[in-house]
């Protein structure tokens, strides 16, 4: 029986998802299975993608709409709902009707890609944006009991500081730096986080979110100041593979 499943976003060019997904299908002899890109305006549009194709099961969620999606959801998972944002979207037919399930797998992805690099020096982060994604990060290191601020360039609420305020004294005293916007993604690969670099050292533990490319300018001046960097391609990895269980489910 056909399945389709999908990514939908504003601009998908830069993704591997789908790639990612159909190279999994081929693996496991799911002949019947793909995987597609919908590029969409607003958030508005997630009905009618679902209801032209009847063969759509599942959908991820990307840049922009992750957390603007969930007003068009009929059911949102009690972890997506704390977070307050969903990258995963089951579809449920049933009797003519369709039902759309929110999930959030960012969180999980994030958590396992980068508790193995975590030491006693990452006590404290900066999580720089506040959209799904952030907010994904934020769940995890509450888990964790990791402290954390908000870096963003506008005034959100006592938890968020802004660009200006990133002098040599925070970044020295913040050594885990998580970077969530699409700042340094491709195509705009010479743009990068603003920060004192100066202030970076071998006790900071540097992520990006972004994996195209797999070295932002972000991560190659921490690298160069020795800190530890690591991408979202393993991020990404878990996160899908976690999707696709909810809708294999």
């Amino acid at each position: 029986m056909k399945k389709t499943f999908g990514l939908i976003g504003k601009k998908l060019g830069h993704s591997f998802s789908q790639t990612y997904f159909n190279n999994k299908f081929l693996a496991l002899g799911y002949d019947d299975f793909s995987y597609k890109n919908f590029e969409i305006n607003s958030s508005d549009e997630l009905r009618m993608i679902v209801e032209n194709d009847e063969s759509i099961v599942g959908l991820n969620v990307t840049i922009p709409y992750k957390q603007d999606v969930l007003k068009h959801l009929d059911i949102i998972d009690e972890t997506a709902l704390e977070i307050g944002a969903v990258n995963t979207i089951k579809v449920i037919r049933s009797q003519g009707n369709i039902s759309l399930q929110g999930f959030n797998t960012d969180a999980h992805g994030f958590q396992f890609s980068i508790k193995p690099f975590l030491n006693f020096h990452h006590q404290k982060a900066l999580i720089f944006g506040t959209g799904g994604a952030s907010k994904a990060v934020a769940y995890v290191f509450k888990k964790l009991g990791i402290d954390f601020l908000f870096v963003s360039r506008r005034s959100q609420n006592s938890n968020t500081i802004l660009y200006n305020q990133l002098n040599e004294f925070a970044i020295s005293n913040y050594k885990l730096i998580v970077n969530c916007t699409p700042i340094g993604m491709f195509p705009n690969v010479t743009e990068k986080l603003d920060l004192p670099y100066s202030a970076i050292t071998s006790e900071h533990l540097c992520m990006d979110l972004i994996y195209n490319p797999t070295e932002t300018e972000f991560l190659r001046q921490s690298k160069l100041n020795g800190a530890a960097i690591l991408n979202g391609l393993s991020m990404l990895h878990l996160q899908a593979d976690k999707a696709f269980e909810i809708f294999m489910k």
